[in-house]
Order: structure tokens, then C-alpha cells, then sequence
């Protein structure tokens, strides 16, 4: 488990990857993100999470090079939605270019689409073995997905970016993950805003002197998961990272684990 921002994780391969990050869906390209990633850089984020179809990555790339921070100490992930072998490879490439950056830290396929996804996975081996992207994985992959892609696939996946909050725990696909050496990175982890009026959440923030938001991130953290809360606000994307100083008890884990209902809401 990280015990402050700066901490990371290490994947399947032994890349060092930052625990905690800014995820910028539905954030708009321009002025919004780049503000968004510039604030979540001086509160001392170190890992951003874009996406080909969240149509904001060069947003994200011009506010990486107005940070002045070194590339080396950036983690950027961004998705390939465009499936097959050489459409991934024209992607990639494409989204590249938008960020202003050579190397891809993590590249994940957005969704499983038919089993399309298993030559868009041979495509991103290959960008893996030519060195431009340092970590590959997958987003939205149920255990059916990956049982069918690690019977092909030479890379096991380093990360699954799934949708996890206590409304939606997935234990059981986490747990399958783990024991297959590959990482949990969860997406909309506040519910997409779903969570934060209720009333079983709202009693556990009073009790701990936090607010609704910093139970569920340190729920996450807790639970070993990578978190990339989404926010353009400065004040929330700083107060999304003050959850490294108060830790959750057993009782209350069990309580907010016991709200799962496998709701998705994002």
C-alpha cells in the first residue's frame, strides 16, 4: 500500500508506476485540461491518464511541457480504442504525436471489442519489444477477456483499468487479477459523484474527519488498487491527495465493501 503521493508501485516487468494520479475523461481539451494537469503537477502528481477518445491529449502534452518537469519523471498512460494489428500501430503513433512525447509509460487497450482486441494485443507486444511503450495492459476486461488473451498473448498484462467504488467492488475480478500478477487501476473511483451523498459514506467522512471523497481514495489505496480521480477543480484535485495522514479500520472497510450492489454509474 503507497503511503504518500510520491510512492509507486511496481508492475509485472518491474516498472516503477505511481499509485495515486489525475484521470482527465470528459475533461475538455484546451484551456480545462491543460489547468487541470497543471494543477494536479504543482500539488505533485506525477501520473496522468488519458485516452485516445477522451479527444484531450494534446491538451495533456501542453501542459507537460509548460510544467518543466522532466519527461523522466512523468508517468503517462494513455488508450488505443482504434482495433487490429496496424490500426493500433497507426494509434499509437497518432497519439504520440498529440502528446509531444516518444515513449508511452503505460498503453492500454480501451475495451475488449469482439476478439479483435487479441491482434490489437500482438501490435502493442510489438510496440513493448521496440521499446516505446514501457508497460502495456488493458481497460474494461472482464476474467472471460483476459482468460482468452493470456492463452495468446507473450506479455501478460501489467495493468486491468476496470471501474471499482463500493457500489461496484469487483472483488472477484480483482482477485483473479492478482493472482495473476496483474495490476488493479480503478477508474471512477468516487462513482462519478454518485457516492458522495450517501448517507453511510457521509457518516463514516464525519467519523474520520475527512470528506466523502478521501474515504473512498483511501478505500482504494487500502485495497491496493492504483486510484486516478478525475477533477478540473485545483482545490479538489489537491484535497483528492490529502489521504496519506488517517487510515480506514478493518469495521470500516467491511461496512463501505458491503454497499456493493454491481452498480456501474460512470
Amino acid at each position: 500500500m503507497i503511503k504518500s503521493l510520491s510512492d509507486t508501485v511496481t508492475l509485472n516487468n518491474s516498472v516503477s508506476m505511481p499509485g495515486f494520479g489525475l484521470g482527465v475523461w470528459q475533461i475538455r481539451d484546451g484551456k480545462e485540461v491543460i489547468d487541470s494537469v497543471q494543477y494536479a503537477l504543482q500539488a505533485g502528481y506525477r501520473m496522468i491518464d488519458t485516452a485516445a477518445v477522451y479527444r484531450n491529449e494534446g491538451g495533456v502534452g501542453e501542459a507537460i511541457r509548460r510544467s518543466g518537469l522532466l519527461r523522466k519523471s512523468l508517468f503517462v498512460t494513455t488508450k488505443v480504442v482504434d482495433q487490429g494489428y496496424d490500426a493500433t500501430l497507426r494509434a499509437f503513433e497518432d497519439s504520440t504525436a498529440k502528446l509531444g512525447i516518444d515513449t508511452i509509460d503505460l498503453y492500454l487497450i480501451h475495451w475488449p471489442i469482439g476478439d479483435h482486441y487479441l491482434e490489437t494485443w500482438k501490435a502493442m507486444e510489438r510496440l513493448y519489444r521496440d521499446g516505446r511503450v514501457r508497460a502495456i495492459g488493458v481497460s474494461n476486461f472482464g476474467q472471460h477477456h483476459l482468460e482468452t488473451l493470456l492463452q495468446e498473448a507473450a506479455v501478460v498484462p501489467a495493468v486491468n483499468q476496470i471501474e471499482v467504488h463500493p457500489l461496484q467492488t469487483q472483488i472477484g475480478l480483482r482477485n483473479y487479477c492478482y493472482a495473476k500478477g496483474i495490476r488493479v487501476e480503478s477508474y471512477s473511483p468516487l462513482g462519478s459523484g454518485a457516492l458522495l451523498d450517501h448517507p453511510v459514506l457521509n457518516r463514516i467522512a464525519e467519523e474520520y474527519h475527512k470528506s466523502v471523497a478521501q474515504v473512498l481514495l483511501r478505500w482504494n489505496i487500502q485495497n491496493e488498487m492504483i486510484a486516478i480521480p478525475r477533477s478540473t477543480k485545483e482545490e479538489h484535485i489537491v484535497a483528492n491527495a490529502d489521504i496519506f495522514d488517517f487510515e480506514l479500520s478493518f469495521e470500516t472497510m467491511d461496512q463501505m465493501d458491503a454497499l456493493n450492489v454491481d452498480k456501474s454509474v460512470s
